[in-house]
């Protein structure tokens, strides 16, 4: 049974009654959303190995990093205008257009005549995918009930893995056919995601944190009853949700709080929130994976493994083993934390990196006499890295950082973290086939240094946001919550109790005065 639901935008929904169903579709435009990105990096992955696409663009290592790098130039654009778009337009109407920039650079990377129109299509790829990823990401954490939102929201970079292993399948299939279709037929594919995003819109409703900023009150009260009761609008925790989000928002905008990108530099807390929420896009980005997310051939070229196919097959297993290790990952962040997650993770992948380095050195000294074990041992640690990367930093990237940035600058910030990543990321992808060919296992060593730099900032600098709502996390960070309700986790384990009828009463009060407010303003 579906029951429309007020968005205050041009898109209308249909919601489902049944908080669990609806949570599963959110889940599911969340995993569409995150698959396109990790179809991508599996596919260029896959062609990167293929001779029908290396020889049709006459590829070098420059050409091959520019061509593979150049979704980071879009990606880097991207944020620039997604927080304001998302913020103005509405989180569900920024994911839609996004999807759509997406496509159309899907169908031009496909039609692709030259490294020139490859490049181009990339970069529309890219900037469409930072749209629908960074509004996907705030539109999740805004919309999730909070005892699931570390598994819906980790889902959205989980299902990278779904859309990498689905890529690896069809690359691996399409390896062996002798025309232009074994990397065109590829690209194509990448779009089905978008499509699956945009069918699925109409079907959940407007961020309700939106609605109340926008000064729509009762459709943002009906958005928290059917997220958290089965649309039940005088449900205690329903209660306690919607009047946490508007004590919140009003004490933001009574401290004079906007939704401009300025916002972020304004005050000492703002910059702490914002540095702590990009990090793990920065983080991420340098920990190491992307040799393996692009230059998977290059990387087992370097233990010994050559052959094409092979290493289109390595391809399809690393993306099963990483989507397990994600989802094992997401179980930690919620069950365990946040910060343990990160610093385990970031551990265990400084140790990869240097027995790496050590193997790929002792395969270098002399290949021809390489024994098996020495390969095969370099390809599990090479596994074992991609694994323990996808534990910590594969749900934290898109976890973390709208959890730990308040209202004004939930948007904007979160488009700083995926600017941030694309900016990097756009560096590395480059660098990283050039470094593998001058300096060969030695940017193992290189890169495993830097990591330990980034495990202190984590032990350091890192905050824990389990188990509280995006508005009391602004305890950790203002030093006092802005709402008389008890925290919502424990009114819904049922340690905490509220008057419902004094509630009901403070927040009828509490709108009428901000109505009054705005229409005075």
């Amino acid at each position: 049974m579906l029951t429309k639901s007020p968005t205050a935008t041009w898109m209308p929904a249909w919601i489902p009654e049944s908080t669990l169903f609806l949570s599963f579709l959110l889940m599911f435009c969340s995993m569409v959303q995150s698959a396109t990105a990790g179809y991508d990096g599996s596919m260029m992955n896959g062609l990167n190995i293929l001779p029908s696409y290396t020889d049709y663009f006459v590829l070098n290592p420059a050409t091959t990093g520019l061509n593979t790098a150049s979704i980071f130039i879009g990606g880097f654009f991207g944020p620039l205008v997604s927080g304001i778009v998302a913020d103005r337009l509405g989180r569900r109407p920024a994911i839609f257009w996004g999807s759509v920039i997406t496509l159309v650079g899907v169908l031009l990377q496909t039609a692709a005549q030259d490294i020139a129109m490859f490049v181009i299509a990339r970069i529309v790829l890219g900037f469409g995918a930072a749209l629908s990823g960074i509004a996907g990401g705030v539109y999740l954490s805004e919309t999730f009930p909070s005892q699931w939102r570390a598994w819906g929201v980790g889902m959205l970079n989980n299902f990278y893995y779904v859309g990498a292993l689905i890529a690896a399948g069809i690359t691996l299939g399409t390896g062996t056919w002798q025309s232009t279709w074994a990397w065109r037929a590829p690209s194509l594919f990448q779009g089905i995601f978008s499509v699956l995003c945009i069918v699925v819109l109409p079907f959940i409703p407007e961020s309700p944190r939106w609605l109340v900023h926008q000064g729509c009150y009762e459709e943002a009260r009906l958005v928290v009853a059917q997220t958290n009761a089965n649309g039940d609008l005088s449900h205690p925790v329903v209660l306690a949700v919607y009047k946490e989000i508007i004590d919140t928002l009003r004490w933001e905008k009574e401290e004079g709080r906007t939704l401009s990108p300025k916002e972020i530099f304004k005050t000492p807390v703002s910059r702490k929130r914002f540095l702590i929420g990009i990090s793990p896009g920065i983080f991420s980005c340098i920990a190491g994976n992307i040799i393996a997310s692009y230059y998977l051939g290059a990387e087992l070229t370097t233990a010994g493994i050559k052959d094409p196919i092979q290493q289109l097959k390595a391809n399809v297993v690393l993306n099963v083993w990483c989507l397990g290790c994600a989802l094992g990952g997401t179980y930690l962040t919620a069950f365990w934390g946040r910060k343990p997650t990160a610093i385990l993770s970031q551990a265990l992948l400084i140790i990869c990196l240097f027995i790496i380095g050590g193997l790929s050195k002792m395969y270098a000294d002399n290949p021809d006499r390489a024994s098996k074990a020495l390969v095969y041992g370099d390809v599990a640690v090479m596994f074992l890295f991609q694994g323990f990367y996808s534990i910590g930093w594969t749900p934290l990237l898109t976890l973390y950082p709208p959890e730990v940035l308040n209202f004004s600058i939930r948007a904007n910030g979160v488009a700083g973290t995926s600017f941030a990543l694309n900016a990097f990321a756009l560096v590395f992808v480059f660098i990283m086939p050039i470094g593998l060919a001058n300096i060969t296992w030695k940017m193992y060593f290189v890169n495993g240094s830097w990591d330990i730099i980034i495990l202190g900032m984590i032990v350091y600098w890192w905050v824990e946001t389990k188990g509280k709502t995006l508005e009391e996390i602004d305890a950790l960070f203002e030093g006092e919550k802005h709402s008389s309700v008890p925290d919502v986790e424990m009114v819904r384990k049922g340690r905490e109790q509220i008057d419902v009828k004094g509630v009901e009463e403070e927040i009828n009060i509490g709108v009428e005065g901000q109505r009054k407010i705005e229409q005075v303003g």
